[in-house]
């Protein structure tokens, strides 16, 4: 007793040199948390495990990581908002070829990642690193097929690479933190209460199950965009019958076939016939009325180009108008060796590029054929908003697959089907060039169809074949269809295809109307 009270004397006169050296030295991270130990012994010289000071976030290597991981979302975030811009309006360098979906879906990816990470940061659990090692063993396999197929690296470009890089790291960041903080859990358990901590509280039980359901869902989403990357690797195989040119200083490609004989048996130059598509690309229906157009004898020789988006051709940037598509048009064209003359076959909205491009080769057009041709003043059908941003919504979520994996899996869905035909419209390039064309519709478009109309040359003949059903259901559309049949001073014919749908071409009755009219266009002087 008369030693301890010295002790304590000694103590507080402010004496150190009879305490022992670890004593004198400053708390640290290690030590603020403990109680005295030399007031108690036993059980009692540890906090109990629901004391809040029992924190994986005492140790400073726990903190460091989470603060990176911080850095993260934040830097992922202004990732995932330049790409939800460049949807809308393309910055310098973030055109994607492919129409931007998937970047934007492996942008998506990291940045839910590393939200959830740092919600239930404090509550590291085996099932959420199993399922981020899935996670990073997907996106593994979406690096190397996207860096392997040379289709879907032209069309990601650098943007979708660096975006399922980013999200592959991200993964592997999250798994590493993870078990960081399980490391600094058990530390600071078996430091401050003597063992590790087996229980969990319902609160923690709570974070750990929404961070499970929440990668879980996840990792369904990636496998689905999985299938439908391959889908787009087999997809790839499929060769164009035409060539692919560089366009608007070499950013994307368009495609461009010719079929037929440039001159006739006496060497003179014939008139090619250009098709432009609808709402559809070329390949898909009228493709197939022309071979046969050429067959018959009608026509000699025709053309036609994908639009930028549709079926061959790359995306282009945003925004695009009729003018800059046509514009990539003409240079695909010239690129190809191709300069008419022409005689333009258009269809649908497909008439409003093709007006703008009678009225920029006025000389070299010989003739236009419209079927069924929108005209300017019902753009606003083309431009609603409700229609923009249901195309934007199938776009987000087209990387996942839901209509293209069960056509090619239970419908008999083949690359041709999926890459112009019955199921092209679920690609996500082309639902992008949609979205382009719906947000200008009503301004930049329609001021370039008006501005074409000013200066279209008045002595070029047209043709114009509408559809007996669209006309039936809405009268506005027969007015309109009337005032195109004044696009120029040669009007040659209207005609009316009684029981024929908006592609004219696919009843008997509106093939057999087409391509009379077209030969006698090909060969009227």
């Amino acid at each position: 007793m008369t030693f301890w009270s010295s002790r304590q004397d000694d103590t507080r006169n402010g004496g150190s040199a009879a305490l022992p050296a670890d004593e004198q030295r400053a708390p640290d991270e290690h030590t603020r948390l403990l109680p005295n130990r030399l007031d108690s012994d036993g059980p009692n010289q540890y906090l109990s495990p629901d004391d809040p000071a029992v924190s994986p976030y005492n140790l400073f290597t726990v903190r460091l990581i989470r603060y990176i991981t911080i850095f993260l979302t934040i830097f992922t975030f202004l990732w995932w908002t330049a790409q939800l811009v460049s949807t809308f309006v393309t910055p310098p360098g973030f055109h994607v070829r492919g129409g931007g979906f998937f970047a934007f879906s492996y942008a998506c990816i990291a940045l839910v990642v590393l939200v959830v990470s740092l919600a239930f940061f404090s509550a590291p659990s085996k099932s959420a690193r199993i399922l981020s090692f899935i996670l990073a063993a997907l996106l593994l396999v979406h690096m190397i097929v996207v860096l392997a197929v040379q289709s879907t690296r032209h069309e990601e470009a650098w943007i979708g690479v660096a975006s399922v890089i980013w999200a592959l790291l991200v993964t592997i960041w999250v798994l590493v933190a993870d078990y960081t903080v399980q490391w600094g859990k058990r530390e600071e358990e078996e430091r401050l209460t003597g063992r590790p901590e087996t229980r969990r509280t319902v609160l923690e039980w709570t974070e750990v199950t929404l961070e499970t359901i929440c990668l879980i869902a996840v990792a369904a989403a990636l496998v689905l965009m999985t299938c439908t990357l391959v889908l787009r690797a087999v997809d790839a195989s499929l060769a164009p019958p035409g060539q692919r040119y560089w366009v608007d200083d070499d950013k994307y490609q368009i495609h461009v076939f010719c079929y037929g004989n440039r001159t006739d048996t006496l060497g003179r130059p014939v008139r090619t016939v250009l098709f432009e598509g609808g709402e559809d690309p070329v390949e898909h229906g009228l493709w197939q009325f022309a071979d046969n157009a050429v067959r018959n004898g009608s026509i000699s020789r025709y053309c036609f180009a994908d639009r930028p988006g549709y079926a061959w051709s790359d995306a282009a940037p945003s925004p695009l108008s009729a003018s800059m598509a046509t514009d990539a048009l003409s240079e695909a064209l010239a690129r190809a060796g191709e300069q008419g003359p022409w005689v333009l076959a258009s269809a649908g909205v497909g008439s409003i590029y093709s007006r703008v491009f009678s009225s920029r080769h006025g000389r070299e057009v010989k003739a236009i054929l419209m079927i069924d041709p929108l005209h300017e003043d019902l753009l606003d059908r083309v431009g609603r908003p409700g229609r923009g941003f249901m195309l934007w919504f199938q776009g987000i979520i087209s990387p996942l697959g839901i209509d293209r994996i069960p056509g090619a899996f239970f419908r008999g869905r083949n690359r041709e089907d999926r890459v112009w035909g019955r199921s092209a419209y679920q690609s996500g390039k082309m639902i992008f060039a949609k979205l382009q064309e719906n947000l200008v519709a009503e301004t930049l478009t329609k001021r370039d169809v008006i501005s074409s109309k000013a200066i279209q040359y008045q002595d070029t003949p047209v043709v114009v074949i509408s559809s007996g059903d669209q006309i039936r259901r809405d009268s506005v559309w027969e007015d309109k269809q009337r005032d195109l049949t004044h696009l120029t001073r040669q009007l040659e014919d209207w005609d009316i295809v009684d029981k024929a749908p908006h592609q004219v071409w696919r009843t008997l009755e509106g093939r057999d109307q087409i391509e009379k009219r077209l030969k006698k266009l090909v060969l009227i002087q």
